[in-house]
């Protein structure tokens, strides 16, 4: 790794652990071959530090725009990942319902509809 980029890394795996949990993110690392690691590394940086640790929007807002970005890119493996992240950032399953919702009419209904089973999956896996 850069060494100039050492110090966003640690800031950005830092945030990253607190909103994914220390399982996903050690193993999304851990599991990164000589191939992927640049781009895990680029986006504990980036994504993560650059971007999640700035001031002026708190996690949950972060979180709660997350679920409508990816609803509406149609990414459910992502989608998936940041529900558990919002969850751990306290927006309720209500708010996640009105957030997909709300995306149904500026992302498309099947957009919305995949999120929303993507969900209820997650829900039942952490008991909610």
């Amino acid at each position: 790794m850069d060494k100039d980029l050492k110090p966003l890394y640690d800031r950005g795996l830092k945030v990253r652990k607190e909103v994914l949990g220390d399982e996903y993110v050690d193993d999304a690392i851990n599991s990164a071959d000589d191939f992927s690691r640049p781009l895990q590394e680029y986006i504990t940086a980036h994504a993560w530090a650059s971007s999640w640790a700035r001031p002026g929007l708190e996690k949950k807002t972060r979180s709660m725009l997350n679920l409508a970005m990816l609803t509406a890119l149609n990414r459910p493996h992502e989608f998936r990942i940041h529900v558990k992240g919002a969850l751990n950032n306290g927006v309720t399953k209500e708010e996640i319902r009105e957030i997909l919702i709300h995306t149904a009419v500026y992302c498309g209904a099947p957009a919305a509809m995949d999120s929303f089973r993507v969900a209820k999956e997650v829900f039942k896996e952490v008991g909610i």
